[in-house]
Parts: C-alpha cells; sequence; structure tokens
C-alpha cells in the first residue's frame, strides 16, 4: 500500500474517530436533554399533584367547614324548634292548670248549689209540712167527705187508734174531749159511734145509748147510723129492757130494711118471741 494510501486511511480513520465522536457527543447531548426534560416533566407533574393535592385539602377543608357549618345551622334550628316546642308545651301545661282550676272551681260552685237547691228543696218541703198541719184538708170518713184541720185529724186518729188498742177508757176520755173541742166536727158522728162502743165495752150501757141516739139524730143517713141503732137494742137488752129493745129493733128494720144491722135485727127479734 502506498503511503497516501496509509495517510488517506489515517485521514480516514481519524475522520471516522471524529465522526463517531461526535456522533457519541450529539447522542450524550440528547441523553442529557431528555433526562431535564424528564426531570422538568416530573417536578411539573409534582407541582401539578401538589396543586391538586393543596386544591383538594382546600376543597375538603371547605367542604368540611360548609358541612360544619350546615350543621351547626341545622342543630340551631333544632334547638329553636325544641325550644318553640318546649314553650308551647308549657304554655299547654298553664292552659291546662287553668282548665282545671276552672273546672274545679265549677265543680266546687255545682256542688254548693246542689246543696243549696237540697236546703232550699228541704226548706220549702219543712214549710209545706208546716202549711199542711195548719191548714184544713178534705178527708173521708165513714163514707162521708169534709173539710177538718190538721189538729181534728190527729185528735181522732189518735183516739181511734187508742180504741183498737182495747184502752177503752183512755178512748172515752180522748173522744170525750174531742167532741168538746170540736162540737162542729165532720168526725162527730163517727167520734160518737166509737164513743158508744168504748162505753158499750165498759159496761156504761146508759151513756152508751145517749151517744148512740145523738149520732142517730144528729145524721139520720150516716153509714153508722143503722148499727147505732143496733147497739142501743143491744145495750137496752144488756139492762133487761126487753119491750124497749124490741121496739127499737123493729124500727131499725123499718128505717133501714136493706142495712145488715136490718137483718141481724131481724134475728134477734126471732129469738126474742
Amino acid at each position: 500500500m502506498s503511503r497516501f494510501s496509509s495517510a488517506w486511511c489515517r485521514a480516514i480513520g481519524r475522520g471516522g474517530l471524529f465522526v463517531g465522536g461526535v456522533l457519541l457527543s450529539t447522542a450524550a447531548s440528547a441523553a442529557l436533554f431528555e433526562d431535564s426534560d424528564a426531570r422538568k416533566a416530573i417536578l411539573e407533574l409534582r407541582q401539578r399533584v401538589e396543586a391538586l393535592r393543596v386544591e383538594g385539602e382546600q376543597a375538603r377543608q371547605a367542604l368540611t367547614q360548609s358541612i360544619s357549618q350546615a350543621a351547626a345551622q341545622e342543630a340551631a334550628g333544632l334547638s329553636q324548634g325544641q325550644l318553640a316546642l318546649h314553650q308551647q308545651i308549657e304554655l299547654l301545661r298553664s292552659e291546662i292548670a287553668d282548665l282545671r282550676g276552672a273546672h274545679e272551681k265549677l265543680v266546687k260552685e255545682l256542688a254548693d248549689l246542689q246543696l243549696q237547691v237540697r236546703s232550699d228543696a228541704q226548706a220549702r218541703l219543712a214549710l209545706e209540712d208546716r202549711l199542711a198541719r195548719l191548714e184544713p184538708a178534705k178527708v173521708t170518713v165513714d163514707g162521708v167527705e169534709f173539710m177538718a184541720e190538721p189538729v181534728e185529724r190527729r185528735e181522732f186518729d189518735a183516739a181511734l187508734a187508742v180504741f183498737r188498742r182495747g184502752d177503752f177508757l183512755l178512748a172515752q176520755n180522748q173522744l170525750v174531749s174531742f167532741l168538746s173541742r170540736n162540737p162542729g166536727s165532720g168526725y162527730a158522728p163517727s167520734a160518737l159511734f166509737w164513743l158508744g162502743n168504748a162505753q158499750y165495752a165498759t159496761r156504761d150501757y146508759k151513756e152508751a145509748i145517749t151517744n148512740f141516739r145523738s149520732l142517730i139524730a144528729r145524721a139520720p143517713e150516716h153509714l153508722r147510723a143503722p148499727e147505732a141503732v143496733l147497739s142501743v137494742a143491744n145495750c137496752q137488752l144488756e139492762l133487761k129492757d126487753t119491750k124497749g129493745a124490741k121496739k127499737t129493733l123493729t124500727d131499725l128494720v123499718k128505717a133501714y130494711p136493706q142495712s145488715e144491722a136490718a137483718a141481724a135485727a131481724k134475728q134477734r127479734l126471732s129469738s126474742l118471741k
């Protein structure tokens, strides 16, 4: 090989080395450039991530604050609602207490009024009773209706009760007193009849005849008149006045033919013949 060729070759070799160096330098520069961009990108990415983290944290804090405020507002609203409800309940309790007090007052007033009404009713009844004891009343005795004073009724009923009890002497005294105090009483015919029977029971036949005849003369149509005539005849028989008894019995049959006393008189007349 010639010297030129060697030189050329050496030159070629050196040129190749230069080119290779340049290429290596270019590749290295390119590599260095790529690392810087990557770091820059990574840094930017980190910054963006940090910015996003900060933004998220701020958003989270803002959301948390909003939630806290909303909860506080809701709690405050709930507290206000509870307070209003409590106030309404207390108001209702107060109204109920007032109503209960008014009800108790009305109940007491009603009880007092009922007591007063009962008291007034009792007083009215007592007054009516007193007036009834003082005022005349219509009564019916032995089929006869008449007006009688309360005292008359009490005295006659008391004397008749004594007679029915069998205390004929006391009955006589009470009936005599009654007739002396009330000679015109509607009770008088009946009083005479029971007086005569009381005297007959004590064997005071003459006085009995007197009172039976007083009844017949005073009230010949009285329910007790036929019995009074029969009683006169019985008294006459007790006094052994058979003739007088027969006449009395005959008069009885004529005067009161339809009476039970007349039937008894007929039987008595038959036995006396």
